[in-house]
C-alpha cells in the first residue's frame, strides 16, 4: 500500500510538472510581448509611418494625374458645347430665312388678291352698270312715248280721268328713273357739249346765240354721271 501511495504521488509529480512547463512558456511569451508593445518598436512605427507616407505620396501622384485629365474632359466638353451651338446657330439662321421666305411669299399673295378684289369688284360694277344701261336704254322708248301722248292732250281733255291716270304713270316712272340716278341732260338754251349733246340740225335764232341750243328734238339721259343717251338737238349757227 505504501509503494503504490509513492507511485500514485509521483505520478501527480510528474503531471503536475509537464501542465506548469507550457503554462509557464505562455506567461513567458505573453510578458515580451507586453514589453514589446510598451517599448514601442521603432522599426515598427518607422515602417508605419513610411507606409503612411507612401501612401500620401501616392495619393498626392493620383491627384495630380487626375488634373491633367480634368482639364482634358473640360476642353473637350466645351469644344463639344461649341460645335453644338454652332450647329443650333446655323439651324437657327435657316429657319429665319425661310420665315421670312414665307412672309414675303404671303405678302405678296395678300397684295395680289387685294388687286384681284379691286378689279373684281371694279369689273363687276362695269358689268352692273352695262347691264342698267341696257335696261335704261329700253325704257327711255316708253318714256318718249309717254310725253309723246301726253303732249297730244287737249285743253278740254286734260282734266279726264284718263289723262289724269296717264300722267300719275308718268311721274311714277320718272320718280323711278330718278331713284336708279337717271337724269335727263338739260338741253334747251344750253351751250352745246358734244359730250352730252348730237346737233342734227342748224337753226337761226334771235332769241339764242351763235352755238347754242335752240330745239331738243329727243331728250338725252345720263346714268350715274355717265351717258345712257345723247340729246338730239337744233343748235343756233
Amino acid at each position: 500500500m505504501k509503494r503504490m501511495s509513492e507511485e500514485i504521488n509521483k505520478d501527480i509529480q510528474e503531471n503536475t510538472a509537464e501542465t506548469e512547463e507550457p503554462a509557464a512558456g505562455a506567461a513567458e511569451n505573453e510578458a515580451e510581448d507586453l514589453q514589446d508593445a510598451a517599448s514601442g518598436s521603432p522599426e515598427s512605427g518607422e515602417a508605419d509611418v513610411a507606409e503612411e507616407e507612401g501612401t500620401g505620396t501616392s495619393d498626392e501622384e493620383a491627384e495630380a494625374g487626375s488634373e491633367p485629365a480634368k482639364a482634358g474632359e473640360e476642353s473637350w466638353a466645351e469644344k463639344r458645347a461649341a460645335k453644338k451651338k454652332q450647329k443650333a446657330d446655323k439651324k437657327q439662321d435657316a429657319l429665319k430665312e425661310k420665315i421670312d421666305e414665307l412672309e414675303d411669299r404671303v405678302k405678296r399673295q395678300m397684295a395680289e388678291f387685294e388687286n384681284f378684289r379691286k378689279r373684281t369688284d371694279k369689273e363687276k360694277t362695269a358689268m352692273f352698270e352695262t347691264g342698267a344701261k341696257s335696261v335704261i336704254e329700253k325704257i327711255l322708248p316708253v318714256v318718249d312715248n309717254f310725253e309723246r301722248g301726253l303732249a297730244t292732250v287737249s285743253e278740254e281733255d286734260k282734266g279726264t280721268p284718263f289723262a289724269e291716270g296717264m300722267e300719275m304713270i308718268y311721274k311714277q316712272l320718272m320718280t323711278e328713273l330718278e331713284k336708279m340716278e337717271v337724269k335727263p341732260i338739260p338741253a334747251l338754251g344750253e351751250e352745246f357739249d358734244p359730250n352730252f349733246h348730237n346737233a342734227v340740225m342748224q337753226v337761226e335764232s334771235d332769241e339764242y346765240g351763235s352755238g347754242v341750243i335752240a330745239q331738243e328734238l329727243q331728250k338725252g339721259y345720263t346714268y350715274r354721271d355717265s351717258v345712257v343717251r345723247h340729246s338730239m338737238v337744233a343748235v343756233v349757227q
